[in-house]
């Protein structure tokens, strides 16, 4: 009996390929990906440039308005659309083209008393903020830390001390004054300004000046504790980035670790007059 050869094994249907639902998609190429992401990396440095630009309070040369630690918000439109090569550099920095900012749109010229956001004259990679004294024009002189502008004192009332830290958190006493600050229109702005109990800074009196064209003078508000328009001159209109308006974030970093958020503080406007009343007489003076 001969033996039979083994059967075959039967074959495997031919199964039908399987559907991919993303295969029928087109997969997205480097040009999708500039498509989509250009425009909205244009849109916000537009806005930065141009709109809104935020600004950390590094040290304590503008207490008692601004703290160390303060983050305010600043519109770079209130004097007008500028073309800004100082601002258009290295991201991140404030390392910009060695070209004056050219003026597009002319809307306003800086008042006195605003708070404005500057590069630094004599280190345009740096940005400071301070207020606004003099104007085109007008005559600034400094006598122990008040301002006698075109020849008249500007006003100030005493409203006590106010307690602070210094830029290494040590603490500090000075002493609180209201100071009315002349505006157009025989209007005043009234503000908050410090000086120090004891002898003033070198910079507490100064001789008269003559504000130039389109320049303004400034000065810090902690007027023993700024570096200013007193000791290295005016600030010109392409030099401003723009008008600082609100806090709209406070931490404190001296107030232990990691520090503490001062909720106090936040949307608080700079140009609030509700911290400056004078002290209540005691009774029988």
């Amino acid at each position: 009996m001969t033996e039979q050869p083994p059967a075959p094994e039967p074959r495997p249907a031919p199964q039908a390929p399987r559907h991919d639902p993303f295969a029928d998609e087109p997969r997205e190429g480097w040009r999708e990906t500039l498509v989509t992401w250009v425009p909205a990396i244009l849109l916000v440095l537009g806005i930065r440039l141009f709109i809104f630009e935020p600004f950390r309070i590094p040290s304590g040369s503008m207490v008692p308005t601004l703290l160390i630690g303060d983050h305010v918000i600043v519109t770079k439109f209130s004097y007008g659309v500028w073309m800004p090569f100082k601002s258009i550099g290295i991201p991140g920095t404030d390392i910009g083209l060695p070209w004056n900012n050219v003026e597009l749109v002319d809307l306003a010229d800086p008042e006195r008393g605003d708070v404005i956001v500057f590069h630094y004259p004599e280190d345009e990679s740096y940005t400071y903020i301070k207020r606004v004294i003099g104007l085109p024009g007008d005559r600034i002189r400094v006598v122990d830390n008040q301002v006698i502008l075109n020849g008249e004192r500007q006003a100030r009332e005493t409203l006590g001390t106010f307690d602070d830290v210094t830029d290494r958190c040590e603490p500090r006493s000075a002493r609180f004054w209201a100071e009315a600050l002349a505006r157009p229109e025989g209007e005043t702005l009234r503000h908050g300004i410090l000086t120090d109990s004891g002898r003033g800074s070198p910079l507490a009196d100064r001789p008269e000046i003559v504000v130039p064209p389109d320049s303004v003078f400034v000065m810090g508000d902690n007027r023993d504790h700024s570096q200013d328009s007193r000791a290295w001159g005016f600030v010109r209109y392409d030099q401003i980035k723009g008008k600082a308006h609100v806090v709209w974030l406070s931490w404190d970093s001296c107030d232990g670790f990691p520090g503490r958020l001062r909720l106090d503080r936040m949307f608080r406007s700079l140009y609030t007059t509700e911290d400056l009343t004078p002290p209540a007489a005691e009774p029988g003076t």
